[in-house]
């Protein structure tokens, strides 16, 4: 069983990739030694005033230099994720981790798979393509903006990319799957982080074409390690925990097989 962490982890670096985007890379060995793609950290601001975390997914993981990157949106003047991109190297903050359950990227080799990303969904699309690569899976990005593109050239790193965007200003107008069909692209198996949109229609797509697809969900959360019951999303089964059709996004979660749940 993977071991969580709550410790004080160091900026290494920051930089902004976009308006509102910002990268962090963070020094923890215990975490980056232990974390899977897919997995998320919550994040606690300094300021007392703001006492719960904010969790967010792992972009990448290098377990040898025992770091972590993150990529996140500032999502207002007041948010403890404005705090955040205001740090600099050798500042501090405390994190907790890893969190939840990461891909499932077994059996993989020589397959043709698809990594949907879509806004702030597209950071662990980063650090699974890697993974991937390395099983020799060939991998295919499909990446959702509603502007600015980020991320997009270090995904190429690890296998083909292709870009949506709503204005058409870049690859095809419109969205992942409208990408999909304007490439003719096919593959064996999907990944997908994004908006909840976004997920529902690649569920719908994976049934219809018969296809394993695993999806990571975004939610609200508080503890991250499903005591409270917060995050829960509605699922097929019922909850060994709740005893309902609910899941808990932090634990269960954050990925599931598009099987596994109804949005």
């Amino acid at each position: 069983m993977t071991q969580k962490y709550k410790l004080t982890a160091t900026v290494v670096s920051q930089e902004q990739l976009a308006t509102d985007v910002y990268s962090i890379w963070l020094k923890s060995p215990e975490i980056a030694s232990q974390a899977q793609a897919g997995q998320f950290i919550g994040m606690y601001p300094n300021d007392a005033t703001k006492m719960l975390m904010r969790p967010i997914s792992l972009c990448e993981i290098d377990a040898q230099k025992g770091l972590l990157r993150v990529v996140y949106r500032v999502t207002g003047p007041n948010a403890g994720t404005k705090e955040f991109s205001m740090l600099k190297a050798n500042d501090t903050l405390e994190i907790f981790g890893p969190l939840g359950n990461g891909f499932n990227i077994e059996g993989t080799q020589d397959k043709r798979v698809m990594l949907f990303g879509g806004g702030i969904g597209i950071p662990p699309m980063l650090e699974l393509g890697k993974q991937l690569a390395k099983q020799q899976a060939k991998v295919m990005f499909v990446l959702g903006y509603r502007d600015q593109v980020f991320l997009a050239e270090e995904c190429q790193q690890y296998g083909e990319v292709y870009l949506a965007t709503e204005d058409g200003s870049l690859g095809t107008k419109g969205n992942v799957l409208d990408a999909v069909k304007q490439n003719a692209l096919q593959a064996d198996l999907l990944y997908a982080c994004g908006p909840t949109p976004m997920l529902k229609a690649l569920q719908t797509y994976a049934k219809e074409h018969d296809l394993m697809c695993y999806l990571s969900l975004e939610e609200r959360m508080a503890c991250g390690i499903g005591a409270c019951l917060a995050c829960v999303c509605q699922s097929v089964s019922l909850d060994e925990h709740s005893h309902v059709k609910n899941k808990r996004v932090c634990k269960d979660g954050p990925v599931f097989l598009a099987t596994e749940v109804e949005l």
